[in-house]
């Protein structure tokens, strides 16, 4: 096999399971994008088995500290290992997330599933190659409906690889729906946001409604209009939901016919609309924001922190004395200190003082290696405004 020489300060020491093109010494033998290396230090010992691509930065992913082979046999029982440890936590059998890339042990792969249907992403190069293999792992430990592809995702873009979407096994299920707390959720597997749904904040609807109740709420970035449903449910007084997405605000309107709620759903650029709300000086007592990510990489760092900032200090003038501010990020790039810290900012501008509440977090079902920082990527936080300050 093929390999690569790795350089002794190299992340891979400290438990990561990546290794940088900087971080290598010397290459042997003839490494194959999209094959498998083994990983050596500078002594000749052996630090296990990697996937390869030299088109991206990322040239090396390790998936085993063992020589190992990527066959079915394989899949199927870090498959297995994966269904496991969510069966061990209680987590819900035939709703979430079923794979999660190097946390589970198959880096580039995520499968999420909404009842009896898959949805799969191959997001390496070596694991987009061996598709078929992770079919039919699936389909052998699952017996799913359907597995659906959504690889038109812009990171494979890093790996070289086109962007497509489409059925792999079993039939189109066409528009479909889940529910979940009380809740039911119209969605598109080949067309919705990511697989069809943000399942990384399930528990985190449930956590802000809770101080919903009787409240006046302002969602916005809604998407799918998961916060605002399950405010509404909860017993908010009024609930607003804003998104710049002409779709995402007539899912909204259907998701909330079908639950019988009232939702108050509004096409707009959210920058926008909070400064026109200003102007109007609206009051809310609970305002959620949940933004896509304002930063891909490490370079744009600084224009998502202004991002961040214009937001947050938006919405703290348009809270009651004692109103309460939900904020999510979703950028592994943003650490949750650089996240407080400029909303802290932003509260100082706004001449507001916060009290920190509840921390928040993305579910089991996306579990967090504590050696890579990249898996835990999901991080909110719930202030609520001191009064008389």
């Amino acid at each position: 096999m093929a390999g690569l020489i790795v350089q002794p300060r190299a992340r891979l020491f400290h438990g990561h399971e990546w290794v940088y093109s900087t971080e290598i010494l010397k290459t042997f033998g003839d490494p194959q994008d999209g094959g498998l290396v083994s990983l050596k230090d500078g002594r000749d010992r052996m630090l296990g088995t990697a996937i390869y691509n030299s088109r991206s930065h990322i040239v090396a992913r390790r998936f085993s500290r063992q020589r190992q082979d990527l066959d079915l046999d394989f899949f199927k029982r870090r498959i297995t290992q994966a269904r496991n440890y969510r069966t061990r936590h209680g987590l819900p059998e035939k709703l979430g997330r079923l794979i999660w890339s190097e946390s589970d042990g198959l880096p580039g792969v995520v499968v999420d599933r909404y009842g009896d249907d898959l949805v799969l992403q191959t997001l390496t190069l070596a694991m987009d190659q061996r598709k078929e293999l992770i079919v039919q792992a699936l389909v052998e430990t699952f017996q799913p409906r359907c597995i659906i592809e959504r690889n038109d995702t812009p990171i494979r873009k890093a790996e070289g690889m086109e962007l497509v979407a489409g059925l792999l096994y079993g039939s189109d299920p066409g528009p479909t729906s889940f529910a979940t707390d009380g809740l039911t959720f119209e969605i598109n597997l080949l067309t919705g946001q990511k697989t069809g749904f943000y399942l990384d904040q399930l528990a985190n609807y449930r956590g802000v409604a809770g101080y919903a109740a009787n409240r006046s709420v302002l969602d916005c970035f809604t998407n799918q209009g998961a916060f605002a449903l399950s405010c509404a449910k909860a017993g908010a007084k009024d609930v607003t939901a804003v998104d710049i997405s002409a779709t995402a605000i007539e899912q909204v309107g259907r998701n909330a016919l079908a639950n019988g709620l009232a939702i108050n759903a509004i096409e707009a650029n959210v920058f926008d609309y909070l400064h026109e709300r200003e102007k109007a000086e609206s009051i809310y007592d609970l305002i959620v924001l949940d933004p896509p990510s304002f930063t891909k990489s490490k370079g744009r760092i600084h224009d998502a922190l202004r991002g961040y900032k214009e937001i947050h200090l938006r919405a703290m003038k348009l809270l009651n004395p004692e109103g309460l501010l939900a904020t999510f990020c979703c950028s592994h790039h943003m650490t949750a200190d650089l996240f407080q810290g400029v909303i802290n900012e932003a509260a100082v501008d706004a001449k507001k003082t916060l009290r920190l509440v509840q921390s928040f977090t993305q579910g089991l079902d996306h579990p967090v290696i504590t050696t890579i920082p990249e898996s835990g990527y999901l991080k909110g936080f719930l202030f609520e405004l001191v009064p008389g300050r």
